[in-house]
């Protein structure tokens, strides 16, 4: 079953196009990065899942249902823009967004402990929002998005601000909760976290989308054929109706890296029955792009055909 399908949804302000007839379709208990450069019209998108503004055009299904306002319950939802109560105290706050999201006070509080002891902060009960750092503000935040088990979850940068370990533990509770059967919905720029923890994506361009898929698939209809290889001497000859060289640079001594492009067709074993024949091959490896790589392509309309033939075919 598909967690969240989004079929043809628009949304317009005045005389601006925020989301142009938009379709995903994101698969139960996955981890979803949905990508895209400011102003591209993920944040409409999100608000739309959400209910807290209705898109003019579309349809939204959560788990096989048409979107309702009951579904609000089994969402949780951590925006840019972070919500808490300043004033209020942080046992406080938690338990009276856990109650808003249907559970009653006594399974709340006993949810709140466990959290608390999960991020060992449960001396930040009697705390006021206030007084805590950005970062430690953003792990209760992180709490109250998770605290009612939503079967959606939805990050809008969720490591903002924090330090390499605490999004390193962040990042551990997201797998936790993905392992208990919670679908998660990134929206983020950092391509690091896309690489490491997606399982599917989608880029959002200009209110269009421009690309979904699997990671390993899109990533596989990007790669171009390119190889680099570390050899001993700096000159071989290829056949150059096959082989371009693309970059060559000194590792140590008499050590050489190159970067070289093979025809449409040719694959790695070939190339390295190629090499041997020619040069002595320390390591060899196919240049896969990086999900960074692929996002300025698209993005800043650098593509290479292949990437143009993508797009056309979309």
């Amino acid at each position: 079953m598909e967690a969240l399908v989004v079929k043809n949804v628009t949304k317009r302000y005045s005389n601006h196009t925020a989301l142009d007839s938009v379709t995903l379709t994101i698969p139960e208990k996955s981890i979803y990065g949905l990508l895209g450069p400011n102003g591209a019209g993920k944040t409409t998108l999100i608000r739309i899942i959400n209910q807290i503004i209705d898109c003019d055009a579309g349809e939204v299904s959560v788990f096989g249902e048409a979107l309702q306002a009951k579904h609000i319950e089994i969402i949780g939802y951590l925006p840019e823009e972070r919500g808490l109560y300043k004033k209020m105290k942080v046992g406080d706050q938690l338990l009276y967004l856990a109650q808003l999201k249907g559970l009653s006070r006594k399974e709340a509080l006993s949810r709140i402990k466990v959290w608390l002891d999960k991020f060992e902060i449960r001396d930040w009960w009697n705390k006021k929002v206030e007084d805590l750092s950005k970062g430690m503000a953003q792990k209760v935040q992180f709490i109250s998005t998770v605290l009612h088990e939503p079967r959606l979850i939805i990050l809008d940068e969720p490591f903002s601000g924090f330090d390499p370990v605490n999004a390193q533990l962040i990042t551990e509770k997201i797998l936790e909760l993905k392992e208990k059967g919670s679908t998660i919905i990134f929206s983020t720029h950092r391509m690091e976290t896309v690489e490491s923890l997606c399982d599917h994506i989608a880029l959002i361009n200009k209110s269009k989308k421009i690309l979904e898929g699997p990671k390993k698939q899109v990533k596989d209809q990007f790669k171009s054929n390119t190889f680099i290889v570390e050899h001993r001497g700096n000159h071989f000859a290829l056949p150059s109706d096959r082989y371009e060289i693309v970059k060559q640079e000194v590792i140590e001594d008499d050590l050489f890296s190159t970067t070289l492009k093979a025809s449409e067709g040719i694959k790695g074993n070939q190339v390295i029955r190629d090499l041997i024949d020619i040069t002595e091959v320390h390591s060899f490896q196919e240049k896969i792009p990086g999900m960074a790589d692929i996002f300025i392509s698209l993005v800043k309309g650098e593509a290479d055909e292949a990437l143009k033939k993508h797009l056309l075919e979309l």
